[in-house]
Protein backbone atom coordinates (compact mmCIF):
# COMPACT_ATOMS: atom_id res chain seq x y z
CA UNK A 1 0.00 0.00 0.00
CA UNK A 2 1.19 3.52 -0.80
CA UNK A 3 2.40 5.72 2.02
CA UNK A 4 1.04 8.82 0.27
CA UNK A 5 -1.54 10.51 2.50
CA UNK A 6 -4.80 12.16 1.43
CA UNK A 7 -3.49 15.64 2.12
CA UNK A 8 -0.06 15.30 0.56
CA UNK A 9 0.30 16.03 -3.17
CA UNK A 10 2.90 13.89 -4.88
CA UNK A 11 5.59 16.25 -6.23
CA UNK A 12 6.67 13.69 -8.82
CA UNK A 13 3.17 13.68 -10.30
CA UNK A 14 3.17 17.47 -10.46
CA UNK A 15 6.48 17.43 -12.26
CA UNK A 16 5.47 14.70 -14.69
CA UNK A 17 2.30 16.52 -15.66
CA UNK A 18 4.11 19.83 -16.16
CA UNK A 19 1.79 21.66 -13.74
CA UNK A 20 3.42 24.63 -12.00
CA UNK A 21 4.11 24.17 -8.32
CA UNK A 22 1.73 26.35 -6.26
CA UNK A 23 4.71 27.80 -4.39
CA UNK A 24 6.09 29.04 -7.72
CA UNK A 25 2.73 30.67 -8.53
CA UNK A 26 2.64 32.50 -5.21
CA UNK A 27 6.25 33.63 -5.55
CA UNK A 28 5.38 34.98 -9.00
CA UNK A 29 2.52 37.02 -7.53
CA UNK A 30 4.80 38.33 -4.79
CA UNK A 31 7.40 39.41 -7.37
CA UNK A 32 4.76 41.18 -9.48
CA UNK A 33 3.52 42.99 -6.35
CA UNK A 34 7.07 44.09 -5.54
CA UNK A 35 7.57 45.29 -9.12
CA UNK A 36 4.30 47.23 -8.93
CA UNK A 37 5.68 49.16 -5.96
CA UNK A 38 8.13 50.82 -8.40
CA UNK A 39 5.47 51.60 -11.02
CA UNK A 40 2.21 52.39 -9.19
CA UNK A 41 2.27 55.81 -7.43
CA UNK A 42 2.08 55.63 -3.65
CA UNK A 43 -1.00 57.13 -2.04
CA UNK A 44 -2.91 56.96 1.20
CA UNK A 45 -6.32 57.57 2.68
CA UNK A 46 -6.55 58.91 6.20
CA UNK A 47 -8.05 56.43 8.65
CA UNK A 48 -10.64 57.54 11.17
CA UNK A 49 -12.49 55.74 13.94
CA UNK A 50 -16.00 54.72 12.89
CA UNK A 51 -18.27 55.02 15.96
CA UNK A 52 -20.74 52.50 14.50
CA UNK A 53 -18.24 49.64 14.33
CA UNK A 54 -15.38 50.86 16.55
CA UNK A 55 -13.02 50.16 13.64
CA UNK A 56 -10.51 52.33 11.81
CA UNK A 57 -11.96 53.01 8.35
CA UNK A 58 -11.02 55.07 5.31
CA UNK A 59 -12.01 58.72 5.00
CA UNK A 60 -13.10 58.70 1.31
CA UNK A 61 -12.28 62.40 0.78
CA UNK A 62 -8.76 62.23 2.19
CA UNK A 63 -6.80 60.44 -0.55
CA UNK A 64 -3.50 62.03 -1.46
CA UNK A 65 -0.34 60.89 -3.16
CA UNK A 66 2.78 60.48 -1.11
CA UNK A 67 6.43 59.70 -1.49
CA UNK A 68 7.19 56.47 -3.29
CA UNK A 69 8.08 53.59 -0.98
CA UNK A 70 9.16 50.71 -3.24
CA UNK A 71 9.92 47.24 -1.92
CA UNK A 72 13.63 46.70 -1.43
CA UNK A 73 15.50 43.48 -2.14
CA UNK A 74 15.80 42.62 1.53
CA UNK A 75 12.21 43.71 2.21
CA UNK A 76 11.03 41.26 -0.44
CA UNK A 77 12.44 38.33 1.48
CA UNK A 78 11.34 39.76 4.82
CA UNK A 79 7.76 39.82 3.52
CA UNK A 80 7.80 36.01 3.37
CA UNK A 81 8.82 35.63 7.00
CA UNK A 82 6.41 38.38 8.04
CA UNK A 83 3.66 36.61 6.11
CA UNK A 84 4.31 33.40 8.01
CA UNK A 85 4.22 35.32 11.29
CA UNK A 86 1.05 37.17 10.29
CA UNK A 87 -0.67 33.88 9.47
CA UNK A 88 0.60 32.12 12.59
CA UNK A 89 -2.91 31.63 14.00
CA UNK A 90 -4.15 29.92 10.84
CA UNK A 91 -0.94 27.89 10.56
CA UNK A 92 -1.23 26.68 14.16
CA UNK A 93 -4.89 25.82 13.50
CA UNK A 94 -3.99 23.75 10.44
CA UNK A 95 -1.19 21.92 12.27
CA UNK A 96 -3.51 20.95 15.12
CA UNK A 97 -6.23 19.84 12.69
CA UNK A 98 -3.70 17.73 10.80
CA UNK A 99 -2.38 16.22 14.00
CA UNK A 100 -5.85 15.44 15.36
CA UNK A 101 -6.90 13.71 12.15
CA UNK A 102 -3.58 11.88 12.11
CA UNK A 103 -4.47 10.37 15.48
CA UNK A 104 -7.99 9.49 14.30
CA UNK A 105 -6.56 7.84 11.21
CA UNK A 106 -4.16 5.80 13.33
CA UNK A 107 -7.08 4.34 15.32
CA UNK A 108 -8.53 2.89 12.09
CA UNK A 109 -11.89 4.56 12.76
CA UNK A 110 -11.80 6.76 9.66
CA UNK A 111 -10.96 3.82 7.39
CA UNK A 112 -13.66 1.54 8.81
CA UNK A 113 -16.24 4.33 9.02
CA UNK A 114 -15.56 5.35 5.43
CA UNK A 115 -15.88 1.75 4.31
CA UNK A 116 -19.20 1.34 6.08
CA UNK A 117 -20.53 4.58 4.60
CA UNK A 118 -19.47 3.66 1.08
CA UNK A 119 -21.08 0.23 1.34
CA UNK A 120 -24.36 1.61 2.73
CA UNK A 121 -24.51 4.38 0.09
CA UNK A 122 -24.02 2.11 -2.87
CA UNK A 123 -26.50 3.05 -5.54
CA UNK A 124 -27.21 6.37 -3.79
CA UNK A 125 -23.74 7.90 -3.77
CA UNK A 126 -24.86 11.10 -5.48
CA UNK A 127 -27.06 12.03 -2.50
CA UNK A 128 -23.89 12.69 -0.55
CA UNK A 129 -23.12 15.81 -2.60
CA UNK A 130 -26.27 17.93 -2.04
CA UNK A 131 -26.62 16.79 1.59
CA UNK A 132 -23.05 17.78 2.50
CA UNK A 133 -23.36 21.02 0.56
CA UNK A 134 -26.60 21.95 2.34
CA UNK A 135 -24.93 21.55 5.74
CA UNK A 136 -21.77 23.43 4.78
CA UNK A 137 -23.68 26.19 2.98
CA UNK A 138 -25.77 26.93 6.07
CA UNK A 139 -22.63 26.98 8.20
CA UNK A 140 -21.08 29.61 5.92
CA UNK A 141 -24.24 31.69 5.56
CA UNK A 142 -25.23 31.84 9.22
CA UNK A 143 -22.01 31.19 11.17
CA UNK A 144 -19.35 32.55 8.76
CA UNK A 145 -17.64 29.15 8.49
CA UNK A 146 -15.02 29.01 5.76
CA UNK A 147 -11.45 28.14 6.79
CA UNK A 148 -12.95 25.69 9.27
CA UNK A 149 -13.89 23.39 6.39
CA UNK A 150 -10.22 22.68 5.72
CA UNK A 151 -10.55 20.37 8.71
CA UNK A 152 -13.11 18.24 6.86
CA UNK A 153 -11.47 18.27 3.44
CA UNK A 154 -9.25 15.18 3.95
CA UNK A 155 -12.28 13.17 5.06
CA UNK A 156 -14.48 14.48 2.21
CA UNK A 157 -11.68 13.72 -0.24
CA UNK A 158 -11.36 10.17 1.06
CA UNK A 159 -15.09 9.51 0.79
CA UNK A 160 -15.40 11.04 -2.70
CA UNK A 161 -12.56 8.94 -4.08
CA UNK A 162 -13.87 5.80 -2.41
CA UNK A 163 -17.32 6.39 -3.95
CA UNK A 164 -15.93 6.72 -7.45
CA UNK A 165 -15.89 10.51 -7.70
CA UNK A 166 -12.68 12.57 -7.96
CA UNK A 167 -10.74 15.15 -5.99
CA UNK A 168 -12.39 18.00 -7.92
CA UNK A 169 -15.75 16.80 -6.61
CA UNK A 170 -14.45 17.08 -3.05
CA UNK A 171 -13.20 20.61 -3.65
CA UNK A 172 -16.45 21.48 -5.42
CA UNK A 173 -18.44 20.40 -2.35
CA UNK A 174 -16.38 22.70 -0.11
CA UNK A 175 -16.06 25.75 -2.34
CA UNK A 176 -19.54 25.44 -3.81
CA UNK A 177 -20.84 25.57 -0.24
CA UNK A 178 -18.68 28.45 0.97
CA UNK A 179 -19.35 30.36 -2.25
CA UNK A 180 -23.11 30.27 -1.71
CA UNK A 181 -22.90 30.86 2.04
CA UNK A 182 -20.41 33.75 2.00
CA UNK A 183 -22.09 35.42 -1.00
CA UNK A 184 -25.48 35.45 0.72
CA UNK A 185 -23.91 36.31 4.08
CA UNK A 186 -27.24 36.06 5.86
CA UNK A 187 -25.88 36.60 9.38
CA UNK A 188 -22.16 36.82 8.67
CA UNK A 189 -20.73 39.31 11.19
CA UNK A 190 -17.32 39.49 9.50
CA UNK A 191 -18.53 40.59 6.06
CA UNK A 192 -22.12 41.81 5.97
CA UNK A 193 -22.01 42.85 9.62
CA UNK A 194 -18.88 44.96 9.20
CA UNK A 195 -19.99 46.41 5.84
CA UNK A 196 -23.43 47.36 7.13
CA UNK A 197 -21.90 48.91 10.23
CA UNK A 198 -19.60 51.09 8.14
CA UNK A 199 -22.52 52.06 5.88
CA UNK A 200 -24.66 52.95 8.92
CA UNK A 201 -27.27 50.29 8.16
CA UNK A 202 -29.13 48.23 10.79
CA UNK A 203 -27.27 45.00 11.46
CA UNK A 204 -28.33 42.19 9.09
CA UNK A 205 -31.11 44.33 7.59
CA UNK A 206 -32.28 43.28 4.13
CA UNK A 207 -31.89 39.62 5.03
CA UNK A 208 -34.95 38.60 2.98
CA UNK A 209 -33.22 39.18 -0.35
CA UNK A 210 -30.04 37.56 0.90
CA UNK A 211 -32.03 34.45 1.89
CA UNK A 212 -33.38 34.27 -1.65
CA UNK A 213 -29.84 34.54 -3.02
CA UNK A 214 -28.77 31.75 -0.63
CA UNK A 215 -31.39 29.37 -2.01
CA UNK A 216 -30.64 30.26 -5.64
CA UNK A 217 -26.89 29.86 -5.24
CA UNK A 218 -27.20 26.60 -3.29
CA UNK A 219 -29.45 25.02 -5.90
CA UNK A 220 -27.16 26.05 -8.75
CA UNK A 221 -23.95 25.02 -6.98
CA UNK A 222 -25.31 21.68 -5.75
CA UNK A 223 -26.64 20.92 -9.23
CA UNK A 224 -23.32 21.83 -10.85
CA UNK A 225 -21.24 19.63 -8.54
CA UNK A 226 -23.74 16.74 -8.55
CA UNK A 227 -23.91 16.62 -12.35
CA UNK A 228 -20.13 16.65 -12.51
CA UNK A 229 -19.88 13.89 -9.90
CA UNK A 230 -22.36 11.79 -11.88
CA UNK A 231 -20.32 12.25 -15.05
CA UNK A 232 -17.10 11.16 -13.32
CA UNK A 233 -18.86 8.24 -11.63
CA UNK A 234 -20.07 7.01 -15.04
CA UNK A 235 -16.73 7.61 -16.77
CA UNK A 236 -13.71 8.14 -14.47
CA UNK A 237 -11.53 9.08 -17.45
CA UNK A 238 -13.72 12.16 -17.97
CA UNK A 239 -11.96 13.69 -14.97
CA UNK A 240 -8.86 15.80 -15.62
CA UNK A 241 -7.60 14.41 -12.30
CA UNK A 242 -7.97 10.78 -13.42
CA UNK A 243 -4.26 9.95 -13.57
CA UNK A 244 -3.40 11.82 -10.37
CA UNK A 245 -6.29 10.30 -8.43
CA UNK A 246 -5.66 6.80 -9.79
CA UNK A 247 -2.09 6.95 -8.48
CA UNK A 248 -3.44 7.06 -4.94
CA UNK A 249 -6.56 4.91 -5.19
CA UNK A 250 -4.95 2.29 -2.99
CA UNK A 251 -4.95 4.86 -0.19
CA UNK A 252 -8.74 4.98 -0.41
CA UNK A 253 -9.47 1.33 -1.18
CA UNK A 254 -12.39 -0.01 0.80
CA UNK A 255 -12.25 -3.48 2.27
CA UNK A 256 -15.78 -4.83 2.24
CA UNK A 257 -14.94 -7.26 5.02
CA UNK A 258 -13.71 -4.47 7.29
CA UNK A 259 -16.32 -3.57 9.91
CA UNK A 260 -16.37 -0.99 12.64
CA UNK A 261 -15.45 -2.16 16.10
CA UNK A 262 -16.84 -0.71 19.30
CA UNK A 263 -13.72 1.42 19.68
CA UNK A 264 -14.14 2.74 16.13
CA UNK A 265 -17.72 3.74 16.87
CA UNK A 266 -16.67 5.58 20.02
CA UNK A 267 -13.93 7.45 18.12
CA UNK A 268 -16.41 8.53 15.44
CA UNK A 269 -18.89 9.51 18.16
CA UNK A 270 -16.19 11.76 19.65
CA UNK A 271 -15.74 13.32 16.20
CA UNK A 272 -19.48 13.95 15.80
CA UNK A 273 -19.69 15.42 19.32
CA UNK A 274 -16.76 17.72 18.52
CA UNK A 275 -18.52 19.02 15.40
CA UNK A 276 -21.74 19.58 17.35
CA UNK A 277 -19.86 21.55 20.01
CA UNK A 278 -18.04 23.46 17.27
CA UNK A 279 -21.28 24.55 15.57
CA UNK A 280 -22.93 25.46 18.86
CA UNK A 281 -19.86 27.37 20.03
CA UNK A 282 -19.53 29.34 16.79
CA UNK A 283 -23.19 30.36 16.81
CA UNK A 284 -23.71 30.88 20.53
CA UNK A 285 -20.31 32.04 21.79
CA UNK A 286 -18.45 33.23 18.71
CA UNK A 287 -15.81 30.49 18.76
CA UNK A 288 -12.96 31.16 16.38
CA UNK A 289 -9.43 29.92 15.70
CA UNK A 290 -8.20 29.40 19.26
CA UNK A 291 -11.38 27.73 20.52
CA UNK A 292 -11.69 25.53 17.43
CA UNK A 293 -8.07 24.47 17.62
CA UNK A 294 -8.53 23.54 21.28
CA UNK A 295 -11.59 21.48 20.39
CA UNK A 296 -9.72 19.50 17.74
CA UNK A 297 -6.78 19.01 20.08
CA UNK A 298 -9.10 17.57 22.74
CA UNK A 299 -10.73 15.43 20.06
CA UNK A 300 -7.37 14.01 18.94
CA UNK A 301 -6.27 13.09 22.45
CA UNK A 302 -9.64 11.58 23.37
CA UNK A 303 -9.84 9.66 20.10
CA UNK A 304 -6.38 8.22 20.62
CA UNK A 305 -7.11 7.05 24.15
CA UNK A 306 -10.51 5.59 23.28
CA UNK A 307 -9.10 4.06 20.11
CA UNK A 308 -6.59 2.05 22.11
CA UNK A 309 -3.40 3.93 21.20
CA UNK A 310 -0.57 4.22 23.68
CA UNK A 311 0.66 7.74 24.58
CA UNK A 312 3.74 7.32 22.39
CA UNK A 313 1.59 6.20 19.46
CA UNK A 314 -0.70 9.19 19.93
CA UNK A 315 2.31 11.53 19.83
CA UNK A 316 3.81 9.83 16.75
CA UNK A 317 0.45 9.93 14.91
CA UNK A 318 -0.04 13.58 15.81
CA UNK A 319 3.37 14.56 14.41
CA UNK A 320 2.69 12.51 11.28
CA UNK A 321 -0.60 14.36 10.79
CA UNK A 322 1.14 17.71 11.28
CA UNK A 323 3.63 16.75 8.58
CA UNK A 324 0.78 16.36 6.09
CA UNK A 325 -0.19 20.00 6.73
CA UNK A 326 3.30 21.46 6.25
CA UNK A 327 2.78 22.39 2.60
CA UNK A 328 -0.64 24.08 3.15
CA UNK A 329 0.80 26.02 6.10
CA UNK A 330 3.68 27.37 4.01
CA UNK A 331 1.15 28.38 1.35
CA UNK A 332 -0.95 30.33 3.85
CA UNK A 333 2.05 32.31 5.07
CA UNK A 334 3.32 33.10 1.59
CA UNK A 335 -0.14 34.29 0.50
CA UNK A 336 -0.03 36.87 3.30
CA UNK A 337 3.23 38.27 1.90
CA UNK A 338 1.43 39.82 -1.10
CA UNK A 339 -0.85 41.94 1.07
CA UNK A 340 2.12 42.98 3.23
CA UNK A 341 4.08 44.19 0.18
CA UNK A 342 1.15 46.18 -1.27
CA UNK A 343 0.38 47.74 2.10
CA UNK A 344 3.97 48.62 3.01
CA UNK A 345 4.59 50.11 -0.45
CA UNK A 346 1.52 52.37 0.05
CA UNK A 347 -0.05 51.30 -3.24
CA UNK A 348 -3.05 49.42 -1.86
CA UNK A 349 -4.97 52.68 -1.34
CA UNK A 350 -3.92 53.93 -4.77
CA UNK A 351 -5.40 50.85 -6.39
CA UNK A 352 -8.77 51.16 -4.63
CA UNK A 353 -8.85 54.94 -5.29
CA UNK A 354 -8.34 54.30 -8.99
CA UNK A 355 -10.99 51.58 -9.13
CA UNK A 356 -13.55 53.70 -7.29
CA UNK A 357 -12.88 56.57 -9.69
CA UNK A 358 -13.98 54.38 -12.60
CA UNK A 359 -17.55 54.37 -11.25
CA UNK A 360 -18.21 58.09 -11.32
CA UNK A 361 -20.54 59.45 -14.01
CA UNK A 362 -22.23 56.20 -15.10
CA UNK A 363 -25.91 55.14 -14.70
CA UNK A 364 -27.03 53.84 -11.30
CA UNK A 365 -27.66 50.27 -12.46
CA UNK A 366 -24.27 50.06 -14.10
CA UNK A 367 -22.69 51.63 -11.02
CA UNK A 368 -24.03 48.81 -8.82
CA UNK A 369 -22.66 46.23 -11.25
CA UNK A 370 -19.40 48.17 -11.44
CA UNK A 371 -19.12 48.11 -7.63
CA UNK A 372 -19.50 44.35 -7.76
CA UNK A 373 -16.81 43.96 -10.41
CA UNK A 374 -14.41 46.21 -8.49
CA UNK A 375 -15.00 44.28 -5.27
CA UNK A 376 -14.49 40.99 -7.13
CA UNK A 377 -11.23 42.19 -8.70
CA UNK A 378 -9.99 43.80 -5.48
CA UNK A 379 -10.69 40.51 -3.74
CA UNK A 380 -7.82 39.00 -5.72
CA UNK A 381 -5.53 41.25 -3.65
CA UNK A 382 -7.39 41.25 -0.32
CA UNK A 383 -9.28 37.95 0.15
CA UNK A 384 -10.19 38.91 3.73
CA UNK A 385 -13.86 39.94 3.82
CA UNK A 386 -13.62 42.16 6.89
CA UNK A 387 -10.37 43.69 5.64
CA UNK A 388 -11.90 44.44 2.27
CA UNK A 389 -14.97 45.98 3.93
CA UNK A 390 -12.80 48.30 6.03
CA UNK A 391 -10.93 49.49 2.92
CA UNK A 392 -13.69 49.75 0.31
CA UNK A 393 -17.01 50.39 2.09
CA UNK A 394 -16.09 53.88 3.37
CA UNK A 395 -15.67 54.78 -0.30
CA UNK A 396 -18.55 52.78 -1.77
CA UNK A 397 -21.17 53.93 0.76
CA UNK A 398 -20.82 57.67 0.00
CA UNK A 399 -20.46 56.85 -3.70
CA UNK A 400 -23.82 55.06 -3.55
CA UNK A 401 -25.40 58.25 -2.16
CA UNK A 402 -23.90 60.32 -4.99
CA UNK A 403 -25.08 58.09 -7.84
CA UNK A 404 -28.57 57.44 -6.47
CA UNK A 405 -28.46 53.83 -5.30
CA UNK A 406 -29.09 52.62 -1.78
CA UNK A 407 -26.26 51.84 0.62
CA UNK A 408 -27.82 48.41 1.09
CA UNK A 409 -27.22 47.80 -2.62
CA UNK A 410 -23.58 48.82 -2.17
CA UNK A 411 -23.28 46.27 0.65
CA UNK A 412 -24.88 43.63 -1.58
CA UNK A 413 -22.30 44.42 -4.29
CA UNK A 414 -19.55 44.09 -1.70
CA UNK A 415 -20.67 40.69 -0.38
CA UNK A 416 -21.15 39.22 -3.86
CA UNK A 417 -17.77 40.55 -4.95
CA UNK A 418 -16.05 39.33 -1.80
CA UNK A 419 -17.27 35.76 -2.31
CA UNK A 420 -17.08 35.46 -6.08
CA UNK A 421 -13.31 35.18 -6.43
CA UNK A 422 -12.22 33.77 -3.06
CA UNK A 423 -12.17 30.25 -4.44
CA UNK A 424 -9.98 30.98 -7.47
CA UNK A 425 -7.52 33.68 -6.39
CA UNK A 426 -3.99 32.42 -5.71
CA UNK A 427 -3.76 35.12 -3.02
CA UNK A 428 -6.26 33.20 -0.86
CA UNK A 429 -4.58 31.10 1.79
CA UNK A 430 -7.64 28.88 2.08
CA UNK A 431 -7.83 28.22 -1.66
CA UNK A 432 -4.17 27.36 -2.05
CA UNK A 433 -4.21 25.27 1.14
CA UNK A 434 -7.24 23.30 -0.06
CA UNK A 435 -5.61 22.66 -3.44
CA UNK A 436 -2.46 21.50 -1.67
CA UNK A 437 -4.42 19.18 0.63
CA UNK A 438 -6.30 17.68 -2.32
CA UNK A 439 -3.23 17.58 -4.56
CA UNK A 440 -5.05 19.48 -7.35
CA UNK A 441 -3.00 21.76 -9.66
CA UNK A 442 -4.30 25.32 -9.94
CA UNK A 443 -4.84 25.13 -13.72
CA UNK A 444 -7.06 22.05 -13.39
CA UNK A 445 -9.02 23.70 -10.61
CA UNK A 446 -9.62 26.82 -12.71
CA UNK A 447 -10.76 24.75 -15.68
CA UNK A 448 -13.29 22.97 -13.48
CA UNK A 449 -14.58 25.82 -11.31
CA UNK A 450 -14.27 29.08 -13.29
CA UNK A 451 -17.43 28.28 -15.34
CA UNK A 452 -19.41 28.14 -12.08
CA UNK A 453 -17.84 31.40 -10.91
CA UNK A 454 -18.99 33.06 -14.14
CA UNK A 455 -22.52 31.82 -13.42
CA UNK A 456 -22.21 33.45 -9.97
CA UNK A 457 -21.28 36.72 -11.64
CA UNK A 458 -24.38 36.56 -13.81
CA UNK A 459 -26.59 35.86 -10.78
CA UNK A 460 -24.95 38.68 -8.82
CA UNK A 461 -25.60 41.16 -11.63
CA UNK A 462 -29.27 40.12 -11.84
CA UNK A 463 -29.72 40.57 -8.07
CA UNK A 464 -27.98 43.96 -8.18
CA UNK A 465 -30.16 45.17 -11.04
CA UNK A 466 -33.23 44.10 -9.05
CA UNK A 467 -31.90 45.83 -5.92
CA UNK A 468 -31.26 49.05 -7.85
CA UNK A 469 -34.67 49.09 -9.53
CA UNK A 470 -36.58 48.34 -6.29
CA UNK A 471 -34.59 50.64 -3.99
CA UNK A 472 -33.35 47.77 -1.81
CA UNK A 473 -33.08 49.27 1.63
CA UNK A 474 -33.93 50.49 4.22
CA UNK A 475 -31.69 53.10 2.60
Amino acid sequence: MSNQKPGAPDPTLTKRKGAPNPIVIIIGIILVSALASYIVPSGVFERVLDPNTDRMVVDPSSFHYTEQNPTGFFDLFKSLTRGLQSASDIIAFLFIIGGAFGVMEATGAIKSGMGTLVLKMRGRELLLVPVCMAIFTCGSAFAANEEEYLAFLPLILSICLAMGFDSLTALGIVFGSTGAGIASGCTNPFTVGVAQGIAGLPLFSGIELRLVSLVVLYVINATFVTLYARKVKANPRASSMYELDRARTDTFAVNEEERMTGRHKLVLLIFVATIAILVYGVIQYGFYIDELAALFLIMGIAAGLVGGLRPGEIADSFIKGCHNMLFPCVMVGFCKATTIILTDALIMDTIIHFLAGLLTGIPATLTACGMFLIQALFNFLVPSGSGQAAITMPIMAPLADLVGITRQTAVLAFQFGDASTNCITPASGMTMSALAIAGVPLNKWWKFFVPLVLIWWGIAILFLIYATLTGYGPF
